[in-house]
Protein backbone atom coordinates (compact mmCIF):
# COMPACT_ATOMS: atom_id res chain seq x y z
CA UNK A 1 0.00 0.00 0.00
CA UNK A 2 0.82 3.70 -0.25
CA UNK A 3 1.93 6.22 2.17
CA UNK A 4 -0.17 5.81 5.25
CA UNK A 5 0.45 8.56 7.07
CA UNK A 6 -3.19 9.57 7.17
CA UNK A 7 -4.42 6.35 9.06
CA UNK A 8 -7.60 5.00 8.67
CA UNK A 9 -9.98 7.55 9.70
CA UNK A 10 -9.90 11.84 9.06
CA UNK A 11 -12.06 13.61 8.72
CA UNK A 12 -14.09 15.62 5.88
CA UNK A 13 -15.31 19.50 6.35
CA UNK A 14 -15.58 22.71 4.63
CA UNK A 15 -13.19 25.11 6.73
CA UNK A 16 -11.79 29.03 6.34
CA UNK A 17 -10.02 31.24 8.12
CA UNK A 18 -12.29 32.32 10.80
CA UNK A 19 -11.52 31.88 14.86
CA UNK A 20 -14.29 29.13 14.89
CA UNK A 21 -12.98 26.87 12.08
CA UNK A 22 -9.17 27.56 13.19
CA UNK A 23 -10.50 26.29 16.83
CA UNK A 24 -12.09 23.25 14.93
CA UNK A 25 -8.84 22.79 13.39
CA UNK A 26 -7.16 22.28 16.67
CA UNK A 27 -10.00 20.71 18.18
CA UNK A 28 -9.30 17.49 15.57
CA UNK A 29 -5.72 17.98 15.96
CA UNK A 30 -6.24 17.32 19.88
CA UNK A 31 -8.59 14.67 19.47
CA UNK A 32 -5.83 13.17 17.22
CA UNK A 33 -7.59 12.56 13.77
CA UNK A 34 -4.61 12.45 11.69
CA UNK A 35 -6.06 14.18 8.49
CA UNK A 36 -8.33 17.14 7.07
CA UNK A 37 -10.18 16.70 3.59
CA UNK A 38 -11.09 20.34 2.98
CA UNK A 39 -14.16 20.59 0.96
CA UNK A 40 -13.42 23.02 -1.80
CA UNK A 41 -16.83 24.49 -1.68
CA UNK A 42 -16.83 26.30 1.37
CA UNK A 43 -12.96 26.91 0.47
CA UNK A 44 -13.07 30.74 0.18
CA UNK A 45 -8.97 30.99 -1.29
CA UNK A 46 -6.00 28.69 -1.15
CA UNK A 47 -5.05 31.67 2.19
CA UNK A 48 -6.83 29.43 4.36
CA UNK A 49 -5.06 26.12 3.67
CA UNK A 50 -1.86 28.14 4.85
CA UNK A 51 -3.81 29.39 7.74
CA UNK A 52 -4.94 26.35 8.65
CA UNK A 53 -1.25 24.52 8.36
CA UNK A 54 -0.15 27.79 10.46
CA UNK A 55 -2.57 27.63 13.60
CA UNK A 56 -1.80 23.53 13.73
CA UNK A 57 1.16 21.65 14.69
CA UNK A 58 0.99 18.08 13.22
CA UNK A 59 -2.39 17.53 11.66
CA UNK A 60 -2.14 16.67 7.37
CA UNK A 61 -4.49 18.70 5.03
CA UNK A 62 -5.83 17.48 1.86
CA UNK A 63 -7.49 20.24 -0.10
CA UNK A 64 -10.74 18.08 -1.23
CA UNK A 65 -11.07 19.23 -3.74
CA UNK A 66 -9.64 22.07 -5.49
CA UNK A 67 -11.50 22.65 -8.54
CA UNK A 68 -9.12 23.14 -11.63
CA UNK A 69 -11.16 25.52 -13.15
CA UNK A 70 -10.86 27.80 -9.97
CA UNK A 71 -7.97 27.88 -8.95
CA UNK A 72 -4.40 28.20 -11.25
CA UNK A 73 -1.87 25.70 -11.44
CA UNK A 74 0.68 28.29 -11.17
CA UNK A 75 -1.51 29.65 -7.92
CA UNK A 76 -1.98 25.94 -6.30
CA UNK A 77 1.96 25.25 -6.97
CA UNK A 78 3.15 28.53 -5.04
CA UNK A 79 0.69 27.63 -1.99
CA UNK A 80 2.21 23.71 -2.22
CA UNK A 81 5.83 25.89 -1.86
CA UNK A 82 5.42 27.81 0.53
CA UNK A 83 3.78 25.39 2.88
CA UNK A 84 6.09 22.70 2.05
CA UNK A 85 8.98 24.95 3.22
CA UNK A 86 6.89 25.97 6.51
CA UNK A 87 5.35 22.82 7.03
CA UNK A 88 6.76 20.00 4.79
CA UNK A 89 4.65 17.13 4.62
CA UNK A 90 1.32 18.22 6.38
CA UNK A 91 -0.37 19.43 2.76
CA UNK A 92 -1.39 17.06 -0.37
CA UNK A 93 -3.43 19.04 -3.06
CA UNK A 94 -6.18 17.35 -4.00
CA UNK A 95 -7.85 18.29 -7.71
CA UNK A 96 -11.00 17.82 -9.40
CA UNK A 97 -13.84 19.82 -10.51
CA UNK A 98 -12.54 19.52 -14.15
CA UNK A 99 -16.07 21.09 -15.81
CA UNK A 100 -17.13 20.93 -19.87
CA UNK A 101 -16.88 18.47 -22.84
CA UNK A 102 -13.45 17.08 -21.85
CA UNK A 103 -12.66 17.14 -18.01
CA UNK A 104 -10.32 13.99 -18.68
CA UNK A 105 -8.02 16.30 -21.26
CA UNK A 106 -8.60 19.33 -18.70
CA UNK A 107 -6.84 17.32 -15.54
CA UNK A 108 -3.81 16.18 -17.67
CA UNK A 109 -3.55 19.64 -18.93
CA UNK A 110 -3.67 20.73 -15.65
CA UNK A 111 -1.09 18.07 -13.98
CA UNK A 112 0.96 18.55 -16.97
CA UNK A 113 1.42 22.58 -15.38
CA UNK A 114 1.39 21.64 -11.43
CA UNK A 115 4.96 21.91 -9.75
CA UNK A 116 3.83 19.68 -7.36
CA UNK A 117 5.32 16.00 -6.65
CA UNK A 118 2.97 13.24 -7.96
CA UNK A 119 3.48 11.62 -4.55
CA UNK A 120 1.88 14.81 -2.84
CA UNK A 121 -1.19 15.47 -5.48
CA UNK A 122 -4.60 13.69 -5.18
CA UNK A 123 -7.85 13.07 -8.17
CA UNK A 124 -11.57 12.86 -7.10
CA UNK A 125 -12.25 9.91 -9.26
CA UNK A 126 -15.63 9.05 -9.72
CA UNK A 127 -15.37 6.80 -12.73
CA UNK A 128 -13.12 4.33 -14.06
CA UNK A 129 -11.69 6.93 -16.80
CA UNK A 130 -11.02 9.26 -13.46
CA UNK A 131 -9.74 6.50 -11.61
CA UNK A 132 -7.33 5.18 -14.42
CA UNK A 133 -5.84 8.93 -14.50
CA UNK A 134 -5.33 9.00 -10.41
CA UNK A 135 -3.41 5.86 -10.60
CA UNK A 136 -1.23 7.14 -13.62
CA UNK A 137 -0.89 10.73 -12.93
CA UNK A 138 -0.97 11.18 -9.14
CA UNK A 139 -0.56 9.03 -5.75
CA UNK A 140 -4.31 8.17 -5.91
CA UNK A 141 -7.60 8.73 -5.53
CA UNK A 142 -10.54 10.23 -3.56
CA UNK A 143 -14.15 9.36 -4.24
CA UNK A 144 -16.85 10.77 -2.36
CA UNK A 145 -20.62 9.29 -2.09
CA UNK A 146 -19.85 5.67 -2.45
CA UNK A 147 -20.92 2.34 -1.06
CA UNK A 148 -18.44 -0.36 0.11
CA UNK A 149 -18.49 -2.23 -3.35
CA UNK A 150 -17.26 1.11 -4.74
CA UNK A 151 -13.95 0.53 -3.12
CA UNK A 152 -13.12 -2.82 -3.81
CA UNK A 153 -13.84 -1.52 -7.67
CA UNK A 154 -11.93 1.41 -7.31
CA UNK A 155 -8.90 -0.86 -6.08
CA UNK A 156 -8.54 -2.85 -8.66
CA UNK A 157 -8.15 0.00 -11.08
CA UNK A 158 -5.73 2.28 -9.16
CA UNK A 159 -3.92 -0.95 -8.52
CA UNK A 160 -2.18 -1.94 -4.51
CA UNK A 161 0.24 0.65 -4.63
CA UNK A 162 -1.74 3.97 -5.00
CA UNK A 163 -3.48 5.60 -1.74
CA UNK A 164 -7.52 5.28 -2.11
CA UNK A 165 -9.41 7.42 0.24
CA UNK A 166 -12.87 7.36 0.83
CA UNK A 167 -15.34 10.60 2.12
CA UNK A 168 -18.41 9.07 3.73
CA UNK A 169 -21.29 10.47 4.99
CA UNK A 170 -21.97 9.89 9.18
CA UNK A 171 -24.76 10.59 11.21
CA UNK A 172 -24.30 10.27 14.83
CA UNK A 173 -28.68 9.77 15.56
CA UNK A 174 -29.30 6.41 16.70
CA UNK A 175 -32.68 7.22 15.53
CA UNK A 176 -33.54 5.36 12.31
CA UNK A 177 -35.94 7.53 11.09
CA UNK A 178 -34.25 10.97 12.00
CA UNK A 179 -30.79 9.48 10.72
CA UNK A 180 -32.23 8.68 7.35
CA UNK A 181 -34.10 12.15 7.22
CA UNK A 182 -30.48 13.99 8.00
CA UNK A 183 -28.62 11.65 5.28
CA UNK A 184 -31.53 11.97 2.62
CA UNK A 185 -31.16 16.29 2.91
CA UNK A 186 -27.60 15.89 1.90
CA UNK A 187 -28.00 13.00 -0.65
CA UNK A 188 -30.49 14.54 -2.57
CA UNK A 189 -28.34 17.47 -3.22
CA UNK A 190 -25.99 15.30 -5.12
CA UNK A 191 -28.54 13.29 -7.24
CA UNK A 192 -28.88 16.92 -9.23
CA UNK A 193 -25.25 17.23 -10.28
CA UNK A 194 -24.50 15.28 -13.53
CA UNK A 195 -21.10 13.77 -12.50
CA UNK A 196 -22.83 11.74 -9.02
CA UNK A 197 -25.50 11.22 -10.94
CA UNK A 198 -23.68 9.14 -13.36
CA UNK A 199 -21.50 7.65 -10.40
CA UNK A 200 -24.84 6.89 -8.91
CA UNK A 201 -25.70 4.69 -10.96
CA UNK A 202 -22.76 3.20 -11.98
CA UNK A 203 -23.23 1.63 -8.77
CA UNK A 204 -26.84 0.10 -9.56
CA UNK A 205 -28.58 2.79 -8.19
CA UNK A 206 -31.85 3.53 -10.45
CA UNK A 207 -33.75 6.81 -11.62
CA UNK A 208 -36.44 5.55 -8.91
CA UNK A 209 -33.48 5.33 -6.64
CA UNK A 210 -32.41 8.46 -6.92
CA UNK A 211 -36.06 10.17 -6.77
CA UNK A 212 -37.18 8.54 -3.48
CA UNK A 213 -33.77 7.49 -1.87
CA UNK A 214 -35.16 4.74 -0.29
CA UNK A 215 -33.78 3.18 3.00
CA UNK A 216 -30.97 0.84 1.12
CA UNK A 217 -29.65 3.83 -0.58
CA UNK A 218 -29.38 5.82 2.32
CA UNK A 219 -28.09 3.23 4.68
CA UNK A 220 -25.22 2.13 1.31
CA UNK A 221 -24.09 5.98 1.20
CA UNK A 222 -24.20 7.25 4.97
CA UNK A 223 -23.25 5.60 8.16
CA UNK A 224 -25.09 6.35 11.06
CA UNK A 225 -26.05 4.81 14.46
CA UNK A 226 -23.74 4.46 17.41
CA UNK A 227 -19.77 4.76 17.10
CA UNK A 228 -19.49 1.49 16.73
CA UNK A 229 -22.40 0.92 14.29
CA UNK A 230 -20.71 3.86 12.36
CA UNK A 231 -16.87 2.04 12.45
CA UNK A 232 -18.36 -0.71 11.60
CA UNK A 233 -19.79 0.40 8.43
CA UNK A 234 -16.93 2.63 7.48
CA UNK A 235 -14.48 -0.45 8.33
CA UNK A 236 -16.32 -2.22 4.90
CA UNK A 237 -13.98 0.38 2.49
CA UNK A 238 -11.28 -0.27 4.33
CA UNK A 239 -12.13 -4.74 4.02
CA UNK A 240 -12.77 -3.75 0.34
CA UNK A 241 -9.54 -1.84 -0.14
CA UNK A 242 -9.80 1.78 0.59
CA UNK A 243 -6.47 2.65 2.76
CA UNK A 244 -8.51 5.81 4.25
CA UNK A 245 -12.02 7.03 5.19
CA UNK A 246 -12.78 10.74 5.77
CA UNK A 247 -15.59 11.06 7.89
CA UNK A 248 -18.14 13.38 6.94
CA UNK A 249 -20.15 14.24 9.52
CA UNK A 250 -23.38 16.06 9.13
CA UNK A 251 -26.01 17.19 11.45
CA UNK A 252 -28.90 18.59 9.68
CA UNK A 253 -27.80 22.25 10.89
CA UNK A 254 -25.84 24.11 8.91
CA UNK A 255 -23.03 26.21 9.82
CA UNK A 256 -21.36 25.18 13.68
CA UNK A 257 -18.62 22.45 12.66
CA UNK A 258 -19.18 19.17 14.09
CA UNK A 259 -17.09 19.36 17.18
CA UNK A 260 -18.89 17.29 19.41
CA UNK A 261 -19.11 14.34 17.33
CA UNK A 262 -15.58 14.31 16.15
CA UNK A 263 -15.13 13.90 19.81
CA UNK A 264 -17.83 11.42 20.60
CA UNK A 265 -16.20 9.15 17.52
CA UNK A 266 -12.47 9.88 18.38
CA UNK A 267 -12.01 6.97 21.09
CA UNK A 268 -13.69 4.44 18.65
CA UNK A 269 -12.35 5.39 15.32
CA UNK A 270 -9.21 6.50 16.57
CA UNK A 271 -8.84 4.15 19.88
Amino acid sequence: MTDQRFGPFGITTGLNSSADSIAAAQAAEELGYPAIWLSGGPLPGLQTIVDLVDATSTINFVSGILAVDTYSAADVGTTYAALEASAPGRFTVGLGGAHGPKPLATLSAYLDELDVPVERRLLAALGPKMLKLAAERTAGAYPFLTRAAYSAEARDVVGPDKLLAVSHLVVLEPDAEHARQIARGTISFFTKIPGYVSSLKRQGFSESDLSSLPDAMVDALAAWGSPADIKAKLTEHLDAGADHVAINVITGVTGPQPVEQWRALAPVLLG
